[in-house]
C-alpha cells in the first residue's frame, strides 16, 4: 500500500478559546467544531443537539405535497398500490416504511423489489406490464424511478399512475409521473439535498399520517411506527454513505436511540444476533458494520423480499426465522468475498501491471455478480486506484455485469461513458458505477478505461493522506476524554470520526492477527507509562511484514473507541495508519504550520 502523508487541520487558540466562551463547550469540542466549519453558536448547538424538532416539516420536500394528494385520492377509492424499491439497505428500509404506512392508514397494498441478478436497478418496463396485469393501479417507486423514463412512460400508456420517490441523479430529462417527491428537484430550492431514499420515505410517510389523521398530531399508533421508521431511515442513512449533517444528523441520533427500545421485532432478532441487544447504546458504526451488511446480503444475493419482511414481520416465530436465514447469507455473502478477491487479486497480477498500470479490469464466469462491488473496492482501496470487476455469464449468453470503484477522485462514471462504444450500458456516480459488457468486448473496454483514467488523472495531484484533528498523547485518552468527543457523533460521511496521531509510540507485544478472516490486527502500545490496546481492520497483510521488522519506536494514526465487552468499558485506538518514528521534535512534514500545530495536544492533560 502506497505511503500516506501526514497533514494536520491548521487551527487558532484564539477562535477556540473565544468558541469555548462563546457556546459553552470544551477546549477539544470547540476545535472540532472548528475543525468542521461550525463556527456560530446558534450552529453549535443545532450541531450538538440534533433534536427531531429540528427535522423541516415535511410539506417543504419538493413535490411531497402531490405526492400525498394523489395516494391519499388511490386510498380512497380503494385503488392497488405497489411500493417499488430497490434491494440495497437503502431501498429495503424505504420500501418497509412506505409499505408499514401505507397499511397502518388503510390503503391496499404490496411491495415489489427488482432481483438483484435477473432484472438489476431501477423501475423496468417490463415490470410495470407485469403490474398492470395483476390490477395494480399506482406504483410509488422509493430510492429509484427518477432515470427510469421509459418505464415511465410505459406506465402512462398502460393508465397505471406513478409517484417517484427518489435522491439519485436525474438527467436533463424527468420521468412522466403524478408526482415526483426529490430533495433537488429541479426549480426547487430545499435547503438540504443529502437525502437518502429512506429519508425521503419518511418524510412522505409521516405526511401521509399526518394527512389521515387530519392533523399533525397523529395517534399514538402512528407515532410509534414514525419512531421506529425514524430508526429504519437512520439506517439507510448510515449505509448509504450520505452527508451526516443537518437532516441526516438528526435522523441518526434519534433512530440510534429508537432501535435501542423500540427496533420492529424482525430487527430485534437480528440486533440479538449481532449482539447488539448487548450495548448500553447503540453508534453509526453498528449501523454500518453490523446491520447494513446483513440486509445488504440479501439484496446481494437476490433475497431482498426477505430483508423487507424481516423489517415488517409482527409474526415471532416468522421473525425468529428469518433473521438466522439473513444472518447465513452474509456469512455466505463474506465467504464469496473473499474467494472472489484471492481470484482477483492472483488475476491483477497477471493481467496488470500493477505499479505502472493507472487502473485494473479484472473478470471471471466464477465470480457472484452481487459481491464484485465489495472486491472492487477493497483492491481499489489497496491500490489506490480504480478497479473494475466484471462477473462474466458462464454460458457466454449474456453481457458480463461489472462494478467499478475508485478511492482517488477519478470519476467512474465519467469514465465510462468515455468507453460507451465497447459497453452495452453503464450507470452510476463518480466513486462507485456499474455496465455491462460483451465478453468479446472486454479487451477493449479494458484498453480504453485504462486510457481515460490516465486522461482524467493527467496533471492531477492524487496522494494518499491522513488529516489529522490534533496530536494527542496515550496517557491523554480516558473515558472523559472519548466522551467529549462522542458528542460529535453520530459519524460517518463529511463527520469522519476525529482522527489523531501520537508520535514515539513503543510496541509492548508482537502483533497478532486477529478474527475469522485473518484481516484484522491487535497490538499492545505503550507510552509514557500508559498502555493501551490497540486494533485496525483488514490490514494484516499489508501491515503485518512490516511491523515485524520495526525495532524502535513508531508514529500513529488513530481513532479513539470505547470498547464495551460485558458491561465493561475502556478506551482503546483503531489504528488508520503507522511509520517509524524518526526521532526528535514531534513533527508531522516539512510544513511549518504543520509543526507548529502538531506540537500542541488539543486534549486535555
Amino acid at each position: 500500500m502506497p505511503a500516506k502523508k501526514w497533514k494536520f487541520t491548521p487551527h487558532d487558540r484564539v477562535e477556540i478559546e473565544s468558541l469555548v466562551e462563546r457556546a459553552g463547550v470544551s477546549p477539544i469540542v470547540a476545535q472540532l467544531l472548528l475543525n468542521r466549519g461550525i463556527t456560530e453558536q446558534e450552529d453549535v448547538t443545532r450541531f450538538l443537539e440534533a433534536k427531531l424538532t429540528d427535522l423541516r416539516p415535511p410539506e417543504e420536500l419538493p413535490g411531497l405535497p402531490a405526492a400525498v394528494e394523489r395516494i391519499m385520492k388511490a386510498i380512497s377509492g380503494e385503488e392497488e398500490i405497489v411500493v417499488y424499491g430497490d434491494y440495497d439497505a437503502d431501498g429495503m428500509t424505504a420500501t418497509s416504511i412506505l409499505y408499514r404506512c401505507l397499511s397502518l392508514i388503510g390503503a391496499k397494498v404490496i411491495y415489489h423489489l427488482p432481483n438483484r441478478m435477473e432484472e438489476g436497478y431501477g423501475l423496468h418496463a417490463e415490470v410495470v406490464e407485469k403490474l398492470q396485469a395483476r390490477g395494480k393501479q399506482l406504483i410509488i417507486t422509493v430510492d429509484c424511478g427518477i432515470a427510469s423514463i421509459l418505464a415511465a412512460k410505459r406506465a402512462h400508456e398502460l393508465g397505471v399512475s406513478l409517484v417517484v420517490t427518489d435522491h439519485h441523479r436525474f438527467a436533463e430529462e424527468l420521468p412522466v409521473a403524478d408526482a415526483i417527491v426529490h430533495p433537488s428537484l429541479p426549480g426547487t430550492n430545499y435547503p438540504f439535498p443529502g437525502l437518502c431514499g429512506a429519508g425521503v420515505a419518511f418524510k412522505l410517510a409521516w405526511a401521509l399520517c399526518q394527512a389521515h389523521c387530519g392533523s399533525p398530531r397523529v395517534t399514538d399508533r402512528l407515532r410509534d411506527f414514525l419512531l421506529q421508521a425514524v430508526g429504519l431511515a437512520a439506517i439507510a442513512t448510515v449505509a448509504d454513505v450520505v452527508p451526516l449533517l443537518d437532516e441526516n444528523r438528526v435522523i441518526v441520533r434519534s433512530g440510534l436511540k429508537t432501535l435501542r427500545k423500540h427496533a420492529p421485532l424482525g430487527l430485534q432478532k437480528l440486533m440479538k444476533i449481532a449482539k447488539l441487544d448487548e450495548k448500553e447504546q447503540l453508534n453509526s458504526d453498528d449501523f454500518g458494520f453490523s446491520i447494513a451488511p446483513r440486509l445488504n446480503a440479501a439484496g446481494r444475493l437476490g433475497q431482498a423480499q426477505l430483508g423487507v419482511e424481516l423489517l415488517i414481520t409482527e409474526d415471532e416465530e416468522r421473525a425468529e426465522a428469518l433473521a438466522p436465514y439473513i444472518d447465513e447469507l452474509n456469512g455466505n455473502r463474506g465467504k464469496l468475498e473473499r474467494s472472489i478477491q484471492l481470484s482477483a487479486t492472483k488475476q491483477l497480477q497477471e493481467v496488470h501491471s500493477p505499479e505502472e498500470d493507472p487502473a485494473f479490469v479484472l473478470a471471471s464466469p466464477n465470480w457472484h455478480p452481487g459481491v464484485i462491488g465489495i472486491v472492487a473496492g477493497r483492491l481499489a482501496e489497496r491500490h489506490h486506484k480504480p478497479v473494475v470487476l466484471v462477473a462474466l455469464d458462464k454460458l457466454g449468453a449474456k453481457p458480463g455485469t461489472g462494478s467499478g470503484r475508485s478511492p482517488n477522485g477519478v470519476n467512474l462514471h465519467a469514465a465510462f461513458m468515455e468507453c460507451e462504444d465497447w459497453l452495452v450500458s453503464s450507470g452510476g456516480h463518480a466513486a462507485a458505477a456499474g455496465m455491462k459488457v460483451e465478453e468479446s468486448k472486454l479487451s477493449g473496454f479494458r484498453t480504453a478505461f485504462m486510457e481515460a483514467v490516465a486522461e482524467q488523472s493527467s496533471g492531477s495531484e492524487s496522494e494518499l493522506s491522513v488529516l489529522f484533528d490534533a496530536e494527542a498523547t496515550l496517557d491523554q485518552l480516558n473515558m472523559h476524554a472519548v466522551d467529549q468527543i462522542e458528542q460529535l457523533a453520530p459519524f460517518g460521511a463529511e463527520n469522519a470520526k476525529p482522527t489523531f496521531c501520537a508520535l514515539g509510540v513503543d510496541i509492548l507485544e508482537e502483533p497478532k492477527v486477529i478474527g475469522a478472516s485473518g484481516k484484522t490486527l491487535s497490538m499492545q502500545l505503550g507510552q509514557f507509562g500508559k498502555r493501551m490496546r490497540a486494533i485496525a481492520f483488514g490490514v494484516a497483510e499489508e501491515w503485518m511484514p512490516e511491523l515485524e521488522k520495526v525495532e524502535g519506536k513508531i508514529d500513529i494514526a488513530f481513532r479513539p473507541v470505547i470498547n464495551e465487552f460485558r458491561g465493561f468499558r475502556k478506551v482503546e485506538v483503531q489504528l488508520i495508519d503507522w511509520r517509524v518514528h524518526q526521532g526528535g521534535a514531534a513533527s508531522v512534514g516539512p510544513d511549518p504550520q504543520v509543526n507548529a500545530v502538531s506540537s500542541s495536544s488539543a486534549l486535555p492533560g
